[in-house]
């Protein structure tokens, strides 16, 4: 497959090429505006964010282009404080008249709104200035035509088809090139903004099994990347899906159990977002999480880390800033399986009593690791690990109660036997509580997989409930 070769644009300008229709300079003087105004109106702080995305996105279907989508959309937030009084207001109209109307808009809010004493912009000593702001290579414009993208979906089809005569029918392929920029700043000091992108390749197969009553078992694989250079072949993409959906033919329900539960590490970021909602600011002062006065307490075996790192280079969850302006830091959230830090904006902080962890609009780059993982411990390491019990392969429904850590999800995979697998399960529900499931982990594969913002190896939990037939 032949790409563009898309080129790295720095945080600090905007290339022409690049697919914008507004430059940063225009971006700054936007906001520049309308945070004067705030001030002329007697607002007391205040922040604006202007943003734009643009992309496109074809899907196929056996062999035929079923759409083409383009998207632009263009935003202006505006945030105004009148004393603890605190009022927002956005618009896609960027004219001067318009602009106005919004931080009034907003202003207004603000001077109708109920005082609250958590309410303001970050506090100065928290702010990422000007000048300390990393270049994390997140700008990757990838100037494909709609028939070229058309072209890899339908090679990344035609691959999982001819996979298998098993292979007969498809959900489709997809094709998605997106990229935005923004600029924002606030009265206490910050201003700043960067381009990002994010590209991907997707496939979903069906497998069928006509001497079972005409079973039919769907899968699907992808690659997501912000350079494009660096997606997965289309061919690679699509054997993969059609794999995945051939080794679940044969499928059968167990009996009701209680047994080891290894997740495949497409899945195990699950676990790991579980544990960053629970311990994120919204749900803690809100007092409806499962851990509650969790911080200095030991949540994981002490074989098990977990790092944060905002400055991983092209990084899915990398950002030089959080999304209020303040400073971010690499840090341990997890160490010896002891809990070390929290994941706060600064007002969640303040409702808490502590201090912002530049933790506005989610968490940077985690990644789950075990003391205890070798190099060898590979997908084949962990199913011998696993001895006889559940290796689950696809999750279903939402059955996770963050106020108690109750956990059922219906799910599918493979029956372990000795290490080995026996035979594809499905129709099966597990159950667990997320405190004893991370007490539980026993084991993290060297399988490591990027999941967004989250890398983690499948992870072996030692024992839960499993409801069949």
């Amino acid at each position: 497959m032949k790409k563009p070769r898309p080129s790295s644009t720095s945080t600090s300008s905007v290339q022409a090429d690049s697919g914008f229709s507004y430059r940063r300079d225009f971006f700054e003087g936007l906001v520049d505006q309308a945070l004067a105004h705030a001030k002329k109106l007697g607002a007391t702080d205040a922040g604006a964010d202007a943003s734009e995305g643009c992309g496109l996105s074809v899907s196929v279907r056996k062999g035929e282009l079923e759409t083409v989508e383009r998207n632009r959309d263009k935003s202006l937030g505006v945030t105004v404080y009148v004393g603890q009084r605190r009022g927002n207001a956005s618009t896609s109209d960027f004219s001067e008249e318009a602009v106005k109307r919004t931080v009034q808009a907003a202003y207004d809010i603000a001077r109708f709104t109920a005082e609250d004493p958590t309410a303001g912009l970050p506090d100065a000593e928290d702010i990422a200035l000007p000048g300390t702001h990393r270049d994390l290579d997140l700008f990757f414009p990838w100037d494909v035509s709609s028939e070229e993208a058309a072209r890899i979906a339908l090679e990344c089809e035609a691959a999982a088809l001819g996979t298998h005569k098993r292979i007969t029918n498809s959900e489709g392929a997809s094709v998605s090139a997106q990229q935005s920029h923004f600029f924002s700043a606030h009265t206490r000091g910050f201003s700043g903004g960067y381009a990002s992108s994010r590209h991907s390749l997707s496939v979903a197969p069906i497998a069928s099994l006509p001497g079972r009553n005409g079973e039919m078992q769907r899968d699907y694989w992808y690659s997501s990347m912000r350079d494009a250079k660096e997606l997965a072949s289309p061919e690679a993409v699509g054997r993969y899906a059609a794999q995945r959906a051939l080794s679940r033919l044969g499928s059968r329900k167990i009996p009701t159990t209680e047994c080891p539960v290894l997740f495949e590490s497409t899945l195990a970021s699950g676990l790991l977002g579980g544990f960053v909602q629970a311990i994120s600011g919204g749900t803690l002062y809100r007092k409806s999480s499962f851990l509650l006065d969790s911080l200095g307490k030991k949540v994981f075996p002490k074989h098990i880390d977990i790092a944060e790192d905002p400055f991983i280079l092209r990084g899915k969850g990398s950002s030089p800033y959080d999304d209020e302006g303040v400073k971010v830091q690499a840090r341990k959230v997890v160490d010896a399986g002891r809990v070390e830090g929290y994941f706060l904006s600064s007002y969640s902080a303040r409702k808490l009593g502590m201090k912002t962890t530049g933790n506005a609009g989610g968490s940077h780059n985690l990644s789950l690791t075990s003391r205890l993982t070798r190099a060898g411990d590979d997908l084949d390491a962990m199913l011998k690990k696993l001895g006889t019990g559940l290796f689950v392969i696809e999750l279903m429904g939402q059955g996770v109660n963050y106020v108690t850590g109750d956990y059922s999800r219906g799910a599918s995979g493979f029956w372990v036997e000795n290490g080995q697998i026996a035979f594809p399960v499905q129709e099966i529900t597990i159950a667990g509580n997320l405190k004893d499931m991370y007490q539980g982990i026993e084991a993290v594969g060297a399988d490591a997989y990027n999941y967004g913002a989250k890398t983690v190896g499948s992870i072996l939990i030692n024992r839960m409930k499993v409801a069949g037939s």
